[in-house]
């Protein structure tokens, strides 16, 4: 059997890119079992609610809900149990300094197969408040305004 290849996207977290400021990134592997592996492969999952936590020097990815496999058996797992992330010790150090010095939170922005294992990207943030989400909505609409002016100069219609 080919070995699989790219990146296929299973969920996105687009409410965390509204609701906080995204200071970093990291790609981290999950530990998974067998019918979790089927049910996200149908592209069933939502990150919605999700948060990592640093527990004795191991992350871990809790609220993340992935729906029980439809064939699955009693070997089925629960929705909403708490997995293990798979990332490096400097970088688990990193975000637990980070998160102590700075207040910061980890969440999850987006979870994907890449070259056919399980990757979940985890962001610090920092909680935005109502006042920094309608400077983020003004600023994205000068800026599409701005290349919608843009364009209508290149094509030769001017206002």
């Amino acid at each position: 059997m080919p070995k699989e290849q790219g990146q296929k996207m299973i969920a996105q977290n687009k409410k965390a890119r509204h609701d906080y400021a995204i200071e970093d990134t990291f790609e981290a592997g999950l530990v998974l079992q067998g019918t979790e592996v089927k049910s996200l492969r149908q592209g069933r999952a939502s990150l919605v609610d999700g948060f990592v936590d640093i527990d004795r020097g191991e992350a871990w990815l809790h609220g993340v809900h992935i729906p029980e496999y439809s064939q699955g058996t009693w070997t089925n797992h629960s929705a909403r149990r708490k997995r293990k992330l798979l990332l490096h010790r400097m970088e688990i150090d990193k975000i637990e300094r980070r998160v102590n010095e700075k207040g910061l939170t980890v969440v999850p922005l987006a979870l994907y197969f890449k070259d056919g294992r399980a990757k979940i990207e985890i962001g610090l943030a920092k909680g935005k408040k109502s006042w920094d989400k309608r400077n983020s909505i003004a600023e994205r609409t000068a800026n599409r305004e701005k290349e919608q002016a843009v364009g209508r100069y290149l094509k030769g219609m001017r206002d």
